[in-house]
């Protein structure tokens, strides 16, 4: 007799092709068929081919922050005699609490996003593509009265354990004048917060956002109590295995009290950093990518040297490389007319802008990273330390906001990846 063939007897590559092309369309009835739609083996397979097919179309997509709101954005290249066009296909929001999502500061690692709220007790680790989030509750805050922002700083990293990867949240703020000086770890196995012993021979600024890179995070920093300080001249590594800062390692160009200096990943791989000349032509533009990046190590190779004087436009923003196209996107604010651009700049004076609009939110710093959907789960605290965890956070945010009761919710985008 023969056996019976079933969608579970075809090889397991067409099958979840099939499922991919139904599960939008119907609701999953089979239970093996839903495990299947869930695994981490059908979502990487998902996600390669959705990278295949944006890659085939010229397509970039990007995660904005711009007036305390966070916006998926997708950029498409037709070539370089044609503007490229931008399109907004998703905004963050909570489902019970639309209208109070206010985002200070937003970090992103290897697709997975870490969003800090403007009032200080807030954050959530979020993967879009899966819809998970992990919701972590500060052990204090300090917010400047007249802003009201949260004045941490804050990083997601990694260590490599054998089986997973165990997630680490780091928190820090570092004000001298005012005699704080605080650095404080997460992690994500234990639910707890430990400090970190240091006595920093480094100086991060608030401004200066690290980056993310094979599970740690590289900040721009200058050597404490010298004669330089405050000049980001160096780069330094948080590496979350030992939870320890390396030592200062050289940026690969002279910087002045006045130029920009900033960071940026490149497809997970490389470190790059930009230096806007301020101090001699605010117009003059200098890129670099790592050529090797360790923790106390790196070398250097320039990427890009662009003239942006005929546009007009100096760049003093957050930025990332599309290597392939040899094109460098900032996110960037007209001082002239007081609104937000995308620029895109490359090679042989090519600039390309889109205007983004007058922002609503004057203190509110726009951020621009890649993103690439990831499969990677977020763990969740146990059941009893979950609980335990919503409800000194309900409570925070009761007192914080004069009794007005909110209600926590998971986040999505409200449009779909």
């Amino acid at each position: 007799m023969k056996k019976k063939m079933t969608i579970l007897n075809l090889p397991m590559d067409l099958v979840a092709e099939i499922v991919s092309r139904l599960m939008r369309a119907v609701r999953l009835t089979c239970k093996t068929l839903n495990t299947l739609s869930q695994s981490s083996s059908f979502t990487k397979l998902q996600i390669g081919k959705e990278e295949a097919a944006a890659t085939s179309e010229g397509e970039t997509r990007m995660i904005m922050l711009m007036d305390c709101n966070l916006f998926l954005i997708r950029v498409v290249f037709k070539g370089t005699d044609i503007d490229p066009s931008t399109e907004q296909i998703g905004k963050l929001t909570c489902l019970n609490d639309s209208d109070q999502v206010t985002i200070s500061q937003v970090f992103h690692c290897e697709g997975l996003v870490l969003c800090i709220f403007k009032d200080g007790i807030r954050s959530v680790v979020w993967n879009p593509y899966l819809g998970q989030t992990r919701w972590i509750e500060p052990r204090c805050t300090y917010r400047n009265r007249l802003e009201e922002y949260d004045r941490f700083s804050y990083a997601l990293g990694y260590e490599n354990k054998e089986s997973c990867r165990s997630y680490k949240l780091l928190r820090f703020i570092d004000c001298a004048y005012k005699h704080l000086l605080r650095y404080e770890i997460y992690d994500f196995d234990s639910d707890l917060w430990k400090n970190l012993d240091v006595t920093p021979h480094w100086l991060i600024s608030y401004h200066n956002r690290g980056v993310s890179l094979e599970g740690n995070t590289y900040f721009c920093a200058s050597e404490r109590n010298s004669e330089e300080e405050g000049l980001n001249d160096h780069i330094i590594c948080l590496d979350y295995t030992s939870e320890r800062f390396g030592p200062l390692l050289a940026l690969p160009f002279s910087a002045g009290y006045d130029d920009y200096v900033t960071l940026s990943c490149v497809r997970e791989e490389k470190l790059a950093a930009l230096l806007s000349h301020y101090e001699v032509n605010p117009y003059e533009i200098d890129i670099w990518i790592t050529t090797k990046i360790e923790p106390q190590n790196v070398s250097w190779s320039k990427f890009l040297a662009v003239d942006t004087e005929p546009h007009g436009h100096s760049i003093e923003g957050s930025f990332f490389i599309d290597e392939e196209k040899k094109v460098v996107m900032c996110v960037n604010k007209n001082r002239n007319w007081n609104r937000h651009t995308l620029d895109i700049i490359g090679d042989a004076g090519y600039f390309r802008e889109s205007d983004l609009g007058e922002p609503d939110c004057r203190n509110c710093q726009p951020h621009v990273c890649a993103y690439v959907p990831s499969s990677v789960q977020i763990k969740q605290p146990a059941r009893g330390q979950k609980r335990k965890q919503e409800s000194n956070l309900q409570k925070r945010i009761k007192q914080e906001h004069d009794g007005r009761r909110r209600t926590r919710d998971s986040c999505i985008f409200s449009s779909s990846l």
